[in-house]
């Protein structure tokens, strides 16, 4: 067993300056690599964190300005439609004020036609009387014979 236990304190002694590298290593590891690359993993966190926040920010800022916008639009419409009503009642005022212009003038100017074709008819029946008198006078001519003289209320 002495033996054995000889051959294990030589290889311990002999696995001493491998642990003894192995330990050099870890450490330059850790100081080398490990701890700045922790560091740069968490300043790439906080950095895309950080973008993150202000990419929600900036979102939340441009639905807030997009519903700015969207309430500007629908007043604008609102008034473009205010102002569409309005010029389509003046226009239709103005259309009715032209409608009643041209009642009036054309109610005027029937009159005026009315007044004369009875003017006309008052003349026409006149003449006609006058002229039937005389057609009457140049029918009893022609039918009775030149010496009868025409009784009065015969027509």
């Amino acid at each position: 067993m002495d033996e054995i236990l000889n051959q294990l304190g030589a290889l311990v002694l002999g696995a001493v300056p491998t642990m003894i590298f192995f330990i050099v290593l870890v450490a330059a590891y850790t100081v080398l690599v490990h701890k700045p690359l922790h560091r740069v993993l968490a300043e790439r966190r906080a950095r895309t964190v950080g973008a993150v926040a202000a990419a929600n920010t900036a979102i939340a800022a441009a639905d807030a300005n997009s519903l700015k916008y969207e309430e500007a639009l629908r007043a604008a419409r609102a008034q473009v439609f205010a102002a569409r009503e309005d010029r389509l009642k003046r226009w239709a005022q103005e259309r009715e004020a032209a409608v009643a212009e041209a009642r009036k003038a054309a109610q005027a100017r029937v009159e005026v036609a009315r007044k004369e074709i009875e003017e006309s008819a008052r003349v026409a029946r006149a003449q006609v009387e006058s002229d039937a008198a005389t057609l009457s006078a140049s029918v009893l001519k022609a039918i009775l014979p030149t010496g009868a003289a025409p009784t009065e209320g015969v027509l």
